[in-house]
């Protein structure tokens, strides 16, 4: 048989194997947002009822745990996306998806130091992650650009950077204030005037 390079595909879990990675996420991410960054292992495998083997089999690592509850969070924001964009006009739901993009890093310690590293990665999960926000962050602004209200000259990857600045802040009502006049700022930022038409020589 000739030799290949293909490496074969991953073998779907069995379902209880899925429903213990499911809960696992589920506790991981209740936990992160009071661990200050330093979630505990034994604490999530313990909430979940399931060994500490049984942990380590899906998640080796204290930061593939936190890496897999960042992305399984960032793929319901980038969703989110679509369901703003049906339920609200393209100006109104780029403004609340930065809204909750911006509120999301202060409830969860160390996000902002994963994303900053996210575009030099080679880590997949990492630049899946990453591609998530980037793909709906730049749905939105397409389907605000075509208004005729928004800028077309800024993309994604340079307005990520501005709202991801929010992630620094600390979770409390001052700080989402901060957040929340930060975005209005970009907004402003992105805004176009409509130019007068221009009256014709005689």
């Amino acid at each position: 048989m000739a030799d290949t390079d293909e490496t074969p595909p991953a073998r779907p879990l069995r379902a209880d194997a899925r429903r213990n990675r499911d809960r696992l996420l589920t506790v991981a991410t209740e936990l992160l947002a009071d661990s200050h960054g330093q979630l505990s292992l034994e604490a999530v495998a313990r909430r979940a009822d399931v060994g500490i083997a049984t942990l380590y089999r899906h998640f080796p690592t204290r930061e593939a745990l936190v890496l897999a509850v960042y992305h399984h969070e960032m793929e319901q924001l980038g969703r989110r996306a679509g369901e703003l964009l049906a339920a609200h006009g393209p100006d109104e739901a780029l403004a609340r998806w930065l809204g909750e993009l911006s509120l999301y890093g202060t409830t969860r310690p160390g996000v902002a130091d994963a994303f900053r590293a996210a575009a030099a990665s080679r880590d997949e999960l990492v630049h899946r992650t990453y591609t998530h926000i980037t793909t709906a962050l730049t749905h939105l602004l397409r389907a605000a650009a075509q208004t005729g209200s928004t800028r077309t000259d800024i993309g994604a990857d340079d307005l990520l950077p501005a709202v991801c600045g929010a992630w620094e802040l600390p979770d409390t009502p001052t700080a989402r204030q901060q957040a929340g006049r930060l975005v209005g700022l970009l907004i402003d930022g992105l805004h176009v005037t409509p130019q007068p038409p221009q009256a014709e020589l005689p």
